[in-house]
């Protein structure tokens, strides 16, 4: 099931995103939270009469770098030995749709397309057997990065998290499996030029791996987003530009580069 975030009229809404054609798509508005279980309330909206949303809004975004050996070496870094993670805070999420905002403070930031895993439930110490049990479902990502900063500065937090740096959707997919998950083809096009081209096959920790680690150190809530890396070719947005990533059996997440004001 593919389950969206929306406004319309002033409401905002979840709702189960129906058909195949995507100018026929509908959403069946969901009683409730997705979360937990749900009813579809039978009242349908057409999908081109809402405005998307981030499918989920977390309290955290947890990010792993370096998790594909291609993109670790086409920025001269090693792979590290163990999961090397990184948050980027609430307030860069964005949804598909909406305008990345280039920071003032840089001047170099590139787009990483991931797949991005939706944490369905309170989980924290998560053994390898369970991961999946704590697995809402999976949405396209984009882990913008200030490049200049992540290099002039120690800690990421301004380089990954500034406002805007974080688009999430179109929609959480529910119904990939985790063995599948680790097997997707994940793509970025810059205005309709492919730059990023990969499978999650190539992280060099799966899903599994990454779920365990971060869950050893801090809760999880429902809604929580972790990021699991990004395939090599990553390079430069420019303001007016159109980035577009899109994830076998998901969707595509588009969203255009502005300059601020």
């Amino acid at each position: 099931m593919r389950i969206a975030r929306f406004s319309i009229d002033g409401n905002v809404a979840f709702g189960a995103v129906e058909g195949t054609d995507p100018g026929d798509l509908v959403l069946d508005i969901i009683k409730g939270i997705p979360y937990t279980d749900f009813e579809l309330s039978g009242t349908k909206v057409p999908l081109g009469k809402v405005r998307l949303l981030p499918p989920v809004l977390p309290s955290k975004v947890v990010a792993y770098g370096r998790n594909y050996r291609e993109h670790a070496a086409e920025l001269g870094n090693e792979v590290p030995p163990v999961p090397f993670a990184f948050l980027k805070p609430s307030t860069s999420v964005i949804g598909t749709g909406d305008d990345i905002v280039y920071p003032a403070v840089s001047e170099d930031v590139h787009h990483e397309a991931e797949l991005a895993v939706v944490i369905g439930r309170l989980c924290r110490e998560v053994p390898h057997e369970r991961v999946a049990d704590v697995v809402f479902g999976y949405t396209c990502a984009n882990d913008l990065t200030a490049r200049d900063l992540q290099r002039s500065e120690k800690q990421w937090a301004r380089a990954k998290g500034f406002d805007t740096a974080c688009p999430l959707g179109p929609w959480v997919e529910t119904d990939i499996a985790l063995a599948a998950a680790n097997d997707l083809t994940v793509q970025c096009t810059v205005n309709g030029d492919q730059r990023q081209l990969g499978r999650t096959s190539e992280m060099i920790h799966p899903i599994e791996d990454l779920i365990v680690n971060i869950t050893e150190a801090m809760t999880l809530l429902p809604g929580d987003v972790v990021l699991t890396g990004t395939p090599a070719g990553v390079g430069p947005l420019r303001p007016g530009d159109e980035v577009a990533v899109s994830i076998e059996g998901i969707g595509t997440l588009t969203n255009k580069v502005i300059k601020r004001g």
